[in-house]
């Protein structure tokens, strides 16, 4: 337990790296094999070099209680998160300092009760189910591309009320450079200026500006319309805090559109894609699934109303979420020093807890590898350790949408598989590439069976 440590304090234990380089090498390129092997050699505390500068990896459900629930307040987001995420998001709810998050979620909570975001499940259906009716039989497909394009059309019908399928393919190419460059930039030593006419600078600024442009315009229609059609922009524009009246600015507005936009859509496409391939490997999960949609829905298209009736749509999808969490990492910096159990954390110290870890630990997650959707029945899952699953983080400052990502995946999950079933095609390489989220790197590419026996 965190505490004022009167015993003698001992060193965390270190994992071996280069002179000043430390990880780098490993961070830049194997990160996730980083954050295993530091789990794996330090236990449950460990530092890795990120060049000069140390993290402490935490990788036990206790010490992320610590650190993102009961002692939140000795943490900040990463400033590295903050330095490249703030041209872009502003003062969303993932960048915004401390002092002003909790007042901001305030008012915005409201947006994502249960009984609003329920209201989106017919879109997330209709899209899903004209996603893959285009889909020819042993077409090969890019299901990365498929989700990530599927995704922004959900949030941009929940979000701004607008029809995007035309706008998709320059969104997620804006969003793309936006997320590699943000990628570039944490791994890079020396950081110039941000206001310096570099190259990779020029096209983050490019990007920047292209993505507010398009924000800026549907927030402005917004405005000067008098009818609320039930979207979430529409809700954050007349949210007002119940106790002081206080309300969004349009520059706060903007910022938490762009936060829902982007957060919001990629990881869950990044989620959905992993799932696919999940399925694709383990044939006998998918005809369970594929059993329990076609009883439930006997061909038509889901309602939040079934929802409780797939509960291993939802299994298959939350143990995806376990082996491929898409916040593989969670950064804090101290802000005050506290002690966990027998070491120090100085102030300034940085600190990662990361889902990847967290879930692979044995005693958590037997056999922690094996794809297993039955880990997640209500008997087995409430025997887990508290704080053990964080595909949303936890505490004060986790996903505001976790119950919209897990209704997407769910309401996606069971319209699809209702018409078609995968198998991976051959010849490829896939490996989780680390961008914002854990996206599976160049892609997976799938080969589409349209389903006869239906």
């Amino acid at each position: 337990m965190a505490h004022v440590n009167h015993r003698r304090q001992q060193p965390i234990p270190q994992l071996p790296g280069l002179p000043f380089l430390g990880n780098l090498k490993a961070f830049r390129h194997k990160r996730l094999d980083l954050l295993l092997r530091t789990s794996w050699e330090c236990g449950d505390i460990g530092i890795f070099r990120v060049g000069p500068w140390p993290v402490v990896l935490l990788n036990t459900p206790r010490y992320a209680y610590e650190v993102l629930v009961e002692h939140n307040d000795h943490f900040e987001k990463s400033p590295l998160l903050r330095t490249y995420l703030r041209p872009l998001l502003g003062n969303g709810l993932l960048t915004v300092d401390q002092a002003e998050h909790r007042p901001q979620r305030k008012i915005i909570a409201p947006a994502m009760q249960h009984h609003r975001v329920t209201s989106y499940a017919d879109v997330m259906a209709t899209f899903a189910a004209q996603l893959q009716a285009a889909w020819a039989d042993k077409q090969v497909i890019d299901v990365h591309y498929e989700m990530t394009r599927l995704t922004l059309w959900i949030v941009g019908q929940t979000l701004f009320n607008a029809d995007v399928r035309d706008e998709t393919t320059n969104l997620r190419m804006t969003m793309d450079e936006i997320a590699r460059v943000a990628a570039e930039l944490t791994t890079t030593l020396i950081h110039l200026p941000a206001t310096w006419p570099t190259p990779r600078n020029l096209r983050f600024r490019r990007a920047i500006q292209q993505i507010h442009t398009v924000v800026d315009r549907v927030i402005a229609e917004h405005r000067q319309s008098a009818v609320d059609p039930g979207d979430l922009l529409s809700m954050l524009l007349h949210a007002q805090d119940a106790d002081d009246g206080r309300v969004l600015t349009d520059a706060q507005v903007r910022d938490d559109v762009l936060t829902f936009l982007i957060a919001g859509h990629a990881t869950t496409a990044t989620a959905l894609t992993w799932c696919w391939y999940l399925l694709a490997l383990h044939p006998e999960v998918y005809r369970r699934l594929c059993a329990e949609v076609d009883l439930v829905l006997d061909g038509r298209l889901p309602t939040a109303a079934d929802l409780p009736n797939l509960p291993y749509t939802l299994q298959v999808f939350k143990e995806t979420l376990r082996l491929y969490p898409p916040a593989y990492a969670i950064l804090r910096q101290t802000v005050q020093p506290l002690d966990l159990d027998d070491y120090h954390l100085p102030r300034g110290m940085r600190v990662a807890i990361s889902p990847y870890t967290l879930h692979r630990r044995p005693d958590a997650f037997p056999d922690p590898e094996r794809f297993d959707p039955d880990r997640w029945t209500p008997a087995r899952e409430a025997q887990l350790p508290r704080y053990a699953y964080l595909p949303f983080s936890t505490g004060p400052r986790n996903c505001v949408g976790s119950h919209f990502a897990l209704m997407e995946g769910q309401m996606v999950l069971a319209t699809i598989a209702q018409q078609v079933r995968f198998t991976v095609a051959p010849n490829q390489q896939i490996r989780p590439e680390l961008l914002t989220v854990e996206n599976p790197g160049r892609g997976i590419q799938l080969i589409v069976h349209r389903r006869a026996d239906r």
